[in-house]
């Protein structure tokens, strides 16, 4: 391994979330004379390439808050939204509110462009 390749893998061990190009103006300003497509090519045959999107999953399990208990009626209320498409291809949207206790359907709103802003529960 030659020795911008390891200084490549020095900057990398403490500084994660860099890519090639943010290694690259690090290695420039520290006098080193690789272009560009030499520590792309040094950081990929490393293993070092990031990925470009996180996945979906683990972000949105991060955001989750711990399940409630209901022990009367009117406590905690979910809603969803629920959509489908008619035969002709027009699509229609139900908002059903819920009482999480008795199970019971509060509300139903039904049309074809409803959106969250519009609704508030009874």
């Amino acid at each position: 391994m030659c020795w911008s390749g390891r200084r490549i893998r020095e900057i990398t061990g403490t500084r994660i979330y860099y890519g090639y190009r943010q290694v690259h103006v690090l290695l420039r300003r520290e006098g080193w004379k690789d272009n560009h497509k030499r520590v792309y090519r040094l950081y990929r045959e490393q293993g070092l390439s990031l990925r470009h999107k996180r996945p979906r999953r683990s972000r949105a399990a991060r955001l989750r808050q711990p399940k409630q208990t209901v022990s009367q009626t009117n406590e905690i209320w979910s809603m969803d939204f629920v959509a489908d498409a008619l035969y002709d291809g027009r699509r229609l949207r139900t908002l059903t509110i819920v009482d999480n206790h008795t199970r019971e359907c509060l509300a139903i709103g039904v049309g074809s462009g409803l959106r969250g802003s519009m609704w508030s529960p009874p």
